[in-house]
């Protein structure tokens, strides 16, 4: 369940070194600088459609069994009480014990799965997700929230009326809720952030959604200048 944020997402910039030349008499092979570290993969989608993401699975948390967590479930401890959680290979977990993580992310949890006894067992569940069928959430009460599953395959309009693409996968990050839109004409997909800035109505009951597209939004990128060092 989720509501809109009100402003859009952001993103950290890098910066690039540039290397600095040896003296003669210290001259050695440059050292190549360290690899960039792999980013993170979303979960792999379940194979029924109707299974709604509810946390992810991360690294061991000592030896006894205990597995960090992270949920998507408004209440973030919450989560326990969907057992049995689902995997997207049918597999069911249920979740015997949560709490808060240290640190200041207060949806990472500390976990306890029924039947992981040891560091090992814990380990085999990192990167693995949790699923609850769509039928077990029911309605939500509140006119302002949703289920983010709701949106998919909902057709995305602009003001006018116009259909410009429909809803494919409404991915998460860590930045917030983004919505994966295909173009009516076909062709590759694009990121728009779900905030009221670039979805500002929705009609779920109608399976439709107002979207305000920036006028480039399904361009590709083009080849970068044969000068450009980035």
């Amino acid at each position: 369940m989720t509501r809109r944020p009100a402003g859009p997402n952001s993103r950290d910039g890098g910066r690039r070194g540039r290397p600095v030349a040896l003296a003669p008499q210290a001259a050695t092979s440059p050292k190549p600088p360290p690899p960039k570290p792999p980013a993170p993969k979303p979960p792999a989608p379940p194979a029924d459609p109707d299974l709604v993401l509810m946390g992810e699975f991360g690294r061991a948390q000592g030896l006894h069994g205990e597995v960090r967590l992270k949920s998507f479930t408004a209440d973030p401890q919450g989560i326990a009480g969907y057992n049995p959680l689902m995997t997207a290979d049918g597999r069911a977990l249920t979740l015997t014990e949560v709490r808060p993580a240290p640190g200041a992310a207060t949806d990472m949890l500390i976990a306890r799965v029924q039947g992981v006894a040891g560091r090992t067992a814990a380990e085999a569940l990192n990167r693995l997700a949790v699923y609850v069928p769509r039928a077990r959430l029911g309605t939500p009460e509140d006119s302002d929230e949703f289920f983010t599953t709701d949106l998919i395959g909902a057709t995305a309009v602009d003001a006018a009326g116009t259909a410009v693409a429909t809803v494919v996968a409404v991915p998460n990050y860590g930045g917030g809720d983004l919505l994966e839109l295909r173009p009516a004409g076909g062709g590759a997909t694009a990121l728009l952030p779900f905030t009221q800035a670039f979805v500002p109505s929705l009609d779920l009951p109608a399976r439709r959604i107002i979207v305000a597209l920036p006028e480039d939004f399904f361009e590709v990128p083009g080849p970068k200048p044969a000068d450009d060092p980035g």
